[in-house]
């Protein structure tokens, strides 16, 4: 019976989770404090499994190629970002396209971890822990990179406009 509910459910949890990503990547106010707060988090969500993965090489270099690829595809992100200021504030739209596309790639990740770990709850199996899949690390390595990297852009792209009317403001 658990296992007809999940298969049930799991697509709603899917359909769920794409349409807030999708609601997060429309046209949103450029707040620094969230730029900071995305920035340090996804710089953590790379820097503590790489500290647990420092006895294990290869799965640090999965890591490590996730988070290059991730600020690669973080750099292209940007350029595809439409930013606008406006008289009511700072604002941009990322490429809706790219960012839902590496986000449900981790999700499609992390629920594959679920279902094999309900799928072999009660056998003798034992579990791999969850740095030690090189697909679960290249994953987060990509979404930790990619998303770091467009918190990072957001703030320059801000202090660049600082500078600018700072540079512009009449000087007393």
């Amino acid at each position: 019976m658990t296992t007809i509910a999940l298969l049930v459910l799991a697509p709603l949890l899917i359909w769920r989770i794409y349409s807030r990503l999708k609601l997060a990547m429309a046209r949103q106010r450029s707040i620094m404090q969230k730029h900071w707060t995305g920035l340090g988090l996804f710089t953590a969500m790379a820097l503590v499994p790489a500290t647990e993965l420092l006895g294990k090489p290869m799965s640090l270099l999965w890591l490590a190629l996730g988070v290059a690829a991730g600020i690669g595809y973080g750099i292209w992100g940007l350029r595809l970002t439409r930013y606008e200021t406006t008289g009511e504030g700072y604002f941009f739209t990322p490429n809706a396209r790219l960012g839902i596309f590496i986000a449900m790639l981790f999700i499609a990740r992390l629920l594959y971890v679920g279902v094999d770990l309900y799928a072999n709850q009660n056998s003798a199996t034992p579990r791999m822990a969850f740095t030690d899949s090189p697909f679960t690390m290249l994953g987060l390595g990509v979404v930790a990179g990619y998303f770091a990297t467009m918190s990072a852009g957001l703030l320059r792209w801000r202090r660049a406009l600082k500078k600018a009317e700072d540079a512009a403001a009449p000087k007393q």
